[in-house]
C-alpha cells in the first residue's frame, strides 16, 4: 500500500510539473523569458507608444508617426552613443543591412525597408551627438535614421512597452539586451530577431514590405 501511495504521489508530481512546464513555455515552444517575449510579440504585435522622438533631420514627432511615414517596414535597434561593447556590433549589423538595402536600390528593386536606431541615453545623446555618431557609421539618412526620446518618463515607458532591458552600471554606462525589432507599416512591432539573425530579419522585413504594397 505504501509503495502504491508513493507511486501515485510521484505520478501526480510529474503530471503537475509537466503541466506547469507546458503552460510556462507556451506548449513547450520556448524555454526562456526572452523566447517567451519573442513568441508573444509574434502572436500579439505591439503598437509603438506615442512617445516624442527627435534626431538629426527628424523634427520632434511621436514615434508611431515616424514609423508609418512612407508606409514602409522599419528595423529598429536600441543603443547609446557612448557604448563601447554590444552597440558596436549593432552598428556593424546595421551597416551591413544598409549596404544590402542600397544594393536593392541600385538593382532597381527598393525593398521598402528602413532602419531606425533609438538612443536610450536621451540626456547625453542630443541631436548633434547623434549626427556625429551617424556620420561615423556612414549612415545614409534616407535609409537609416537616429533618434532619442528627450523625456525620461516617456523613454522609460517606451523601453518597458517594447521589452528592452536597460540597467545603469553606476559608471555612466549601461547593461542592455540587444536585438533587431521589426515594425510593420502600421507601426506595430511584429518580430524580434537576434543580432546574429540579421539576414533573417532583413529577409522577413523585405517580405513584409512586399506584402504591404
Amino acid at each position: 500500500m505504501l509503495l502504491l501511495r508513493t507511486a501515485l504521489l510521484s505520478a501526480t508530481l510529474v503530471l503537475c510539473g509537466w503541466a506547469s512546464a507546458r503552460w510556462l513555455t507556451y506548449d513547450f515552444q520556448v524555454w526562456t523569458d526572452e523566447g517567451a517575449r519573442r513568441l508573444e510579440v509574434a502572436l500579439h504585435p505591439v503598437k509603438a507608444p506615442p512617445v516624442t522622438v527627435q534626431g538629426p533631420a527628424v523634427t520632434a514627432r511621436d514615434l508611431p508617426t515616424l514609423l508609418i511615414d512612407g508606409r514602409g517596414v522599419t528595423v529598429v535597434d536600441f543603443f547609446y552613443a557612448h557604448c563601447e561593447t554590444v552597440c558596436l556590433s549593432q552598428g556593424s549589423s546595421f551597416q551591413q543591412l544598409q549596404s544590402a538595402l542600397q544594393a536593392d536600390q541600385t538593382q532597381g528593386h527598393p525593398a521598402g525597408v528602413r532602419l531606425l536606431s533609438i538612443s536610450f541615453d536621451g540626456g547625453r545623446d542630443d541631436p548633434a551627438t547623434l549626427a556625429s555618431y551617424a556620420q561615423g557609421l556612414r549612415a545614409d539618412p534616407a535609409l537609416w535614421r537616429f533618434v532619442r526620446v528627450p523625456d525620461a518618463a516617456q523613454q522609460a515607458a517606451l523601453l518597458q512597452r517594447l521589452g528592452v532591458v536597460v540597467v545603469p552600471d553606476g559608471r555612466g554606462d549601461f547593461e542592455h539586451n540587444a536585438a533587431l525589432l521589426v515594425f510593420d507599416a502600421r507601426g506595430h512591432m511584429v518580430r524580434i530577431f537576434d543580432l546574429a539573425e540579421q539576414q533573417l530579419a532583413l529577409d522577413y522585413a523585405r517580405h513584409l514590405a512586399g506584402g504591404a504594397k
